[in-house]
């Protein structure tokens, strides 16, 4: 891995509680897991990812689940870019493109917790910090990318005596 690719690597290395967070909410939403947060006012999962909240599903397809897969594509690409030349070359504007379609969902689901639901899934709230964070990450891993692939000033010609 070269020097200017670091920020790949956290990305990756944060998908994976972005996996652990939404499997979680995943399951929970399938009422397979007892919710975790007990209804407090504005803290309250059920109403927000539960298996009867109306926005924790797009059509048949549950947000957890979404967040799931968006997870897992950014952990392989992330991964898979040491077996393809073709993927290595494009992975700082791919990195960008799928973070920022996470990070514009997830601002979406933001702001229906905060002005629709009127309540907050503290998990939910973990996931978005997680994307905002690969976001940033990957803005400066394709501005790393970038400037080392700018040709450098030309040397000075020697003097001659």
């Amino acid at each position: 891995m070269r020097r200017e690719d670091w920020p790949v690597g956290v990305i990756q290395l944060l998908a994976v509680p972005g996996l652990l967070l939404s499997f979680f909410l995943w399951l929970y939403h399938e009422e397979m897991l007892v919710g975790a947060c007990v209804p407090s006012g504005w803290d309250d999962c059920g109403q927000v990812s539960g298996p009867g909240a109306p926005y924790a599903s797009v059509g048949p397809i549950p947000v957890a689940a979404l967040g799931f897969a968006g997870y897992v594509t950014i952990f392989l690409l992330a991964w898979l870019r040491d077996w393809s030349a073709t993927l290595e070359e494009y992975l700082p504007e791919l990195m960008v493109g799928l973070t920022g379609i996470a990070f514009l969902f997830t601002a979406y689901l933001t702001a229906l917790e905060l002005f629709v639901i009127h309540a907050i899934c503290r998990y939910c709230v973990i996931s978005a910090l997680i994307v905002t964070l690969q976001l940033i990450l990957a803005l400066v891993y394709l501005r790393r990318r970038n400037r080392s692939a700018e040709p450098g000033p030309e040397p000075l010609p020697l003097a001659e005596s």
